[in-house]
């Protein structure tokens, strides 16, 4: 059943292999949420295949690749499962790839600030290869793409929080109060302040915080497994002194986008496979985006079924599953950040490097007001770094050779000619990258990886991933590589951990790279 989920569910609406979706649907398999959603004819409602309520006849039911899909078929979200909170799916190949990326970029607002012709060219598109690529892969333009995911942000703030309702209209996107009522009103039929009473009703009242509290919290779902203490023990090995606290449960940053500033907290939780973000009320103007970034940092729609059945065909990563199971693929909160904290980490330990990015963010990071719970500092800009000489980063301890690569990489964020983000071309901006002065090829695979959220990225020059694999070449370790393909990104990570059992040096937490003169990596 799987693999004929698997094969049909980027359809925009699934009629192959109904007999398997209806299965899914019936056993409430947590492994397809996200991957389809189900309308039932009957109420005129649709729901995730792991909705509680009672299982409908087959005859009633009908299969669509995404909510927006449904919604555009007159479907009106389920209050019982909330589609809003479904994990987004993992495509594959390139094209479905690229097709989720747009998607999130203009969910997130990227068409309020560029319009859907920008964005297409930054991912070498047209804008007219843009629209057919999402009604092929989703089945709508993206103006009912941004309708829908405006109006299942907006529903989700009004069950989860109390913000005001004029506050949730502009958070999700909307000009106005009064685009945003004939909105909700047209789609679901009522008022959103008659919306929230009935979603505080059936939540018998459950505590959503108060607007006066300052903070507010949302969940962000996931498919189980999902390995959330691997994940924070990652990212705590290279936390940003001021900028990230990370402990045993959770994960805190200062936050700045678009001239918006706060703060935020990640915990699990996981009896509802969700993480729950708790957030500043000053991030509300942005947080289509902030949310856009916490999913690709945690990963958050990887497919760890899908992953893993296929990794484990490899005798090499059969252990390491077994005992990793849900492991993700970190991300990026930033991608300028994840860069600089990457050469940084050049022929150093990991406490070295993470003490001298502590020097970094208090020298060039601006302070946040009020500082909270150790977060003091917001992280240094490309901007910022860019203005810099490499005397001035070298005085902070940094070799001058990696403070004129730190340089270098702000300078091109800043002028456009490169992108480090989900979406911009993995090739094009490795070899960016490389041609940049003390980039290697490392360093360049490892951004690529978590930056630009590739899946397939393999830094082979790694000289923990060769001496896993038997004190190999960095040619023969790539040759070994392509049977993981196209999952290279989270073999990586199984390599490292698995290093980490016999060793603590060379492990997964400390990842090696090139030098500017090229070396091979080296202790």
């Amino acid at each position: 059943m799987a693999s004929q989920v698997i094969r049909t569910h980027y359809l925009p609406v699934m009629t192959a292999d109904s007999a398997a979706l209806y299965s899914a649907l019936a056993a409430r398999d947590p492994r397809f949420d996200g991957v389809f959603f189900v309308g039932v004819t009957s109420t005129g409602i649709y729901c995730r295949p792991v909705c509680t309520a009672k299982t409908p006849k087959a005859a009633n039911c009908r299969f669509f690749a995404s909510a927006e899909q449904a919604e555009k078929s007159n479907f009106r979200p389920c209050l019982r499962c909330r589609p809003e909170l479904a994990p987004g799916r993992a495509p594959v190949d390139d094209a479905h790839r690229i097709a989720g990326m747009i998607a999130q970029r203009i969910a997130e607002g990227g068409t309020e600030r560029a319009g859907v012709e920008t964005i297409a060219a930054q991912f070498g598109w047209s804008s007219r290869q843009i629209r057919r690529m999402l009604q092929k892969e989703l089945g709508v333009s993206p103006m009912e793409l941004v309708l829908t995911r405006r109006l299942l942000l907006a529903k989700q703030l009004l069950t989860e929080t109390a913000l005001p309702v004029t506050e949730v209209a502009f958070a999700s996107g909307f000009a106005s109060l009064r685009r945003f009522n004939d909105a909700f009103n047209r789609r679901y039929g009522m008022a959103p302040t008659g919306f929230r009473r009935a979603a505080v009703d059936r939540a018998a009242g459950s505590a959503r915080g108060r607007f006066d509290s300052g903070t507010f919290t949302l969940q962000l779902g996931y498919r189980s497994p999902f390995d959330w203490e691997g994940l924070l023990a990652f990212l705590k090995l290279r936390t940003l002194r001021g900028v990230e606290v990370v402990d045993d449960s959770s994960y805190s940053r200062t936050v700045r986008v678009g001239g918006h500033a706060g703060w935020l907290r990640v915990t699990d939780a996981p009896e509802k496979r969700t993480l729950m973000v708790e957030l500043t009320h000053s991030l509300t103007p942005v947080l289509p985006a902030v949310l856009g970034r916490l999913r690709h940092l945690f990963d958050l729609a990887a497919r760890p079924d899908v992953i893993e059945a296929h990794l484990a065909r490899s005798a090499t990563l059969q252990s390491s599953i077994a005992r990793h199971a849900g492991l993700r693929v970190p991300g990026a909160f930033d991608g300028f950040e994840l860069a600089m904290r990457a050469v940084l980490g050049q022929q150093v330990t990991v406490k070295a490097a993470t003490t001298i990015a502590g020097r970094v963010v208090e020298a060039f990071g601006d302070p946040m007001m009020p500082p909270h719970a150790g977060l003091t500092h917001h992280s240094p800009s490309a901007e910022r770094i860019a203005a810099l000489s490499t005397d001035d980063l070298a005085a902070c301890g940094i070799p001058r050779t990696r403070a004129a690569s730190i340089v270098a990489i702000a300078g091109e964020l800043v002028a456009g000619r490169m992108r480090l983000e989900p979406g911009a071309p993995d090739e094009e901006t490795i070899r960016q990258l490389i041609a940049l002065p003390g980039i290697g090829a490392w360093t360049a695979s490892y951004i690529a990886m978590r930056a630009l959220r590739s899946p397939d990225a393999f830094p082979k020059e790694d000289v923990v991933l060769q001496k896993v694999l038997g004190g190999v070449s960095a040619k023969r370790a790539d040759e070994l590589s392509q049977e993981w393909r196209p999952w290279r990104s989270y073999a990586t990570l199984h390599l490292w951990r698995s290093s980490s059992a016999s060793t603590d040096k060379l492990s997964m937490s400390r990842p090696i790279v090139a030098t500017a003169a090229r070396r091979p990596p080296s202790k």
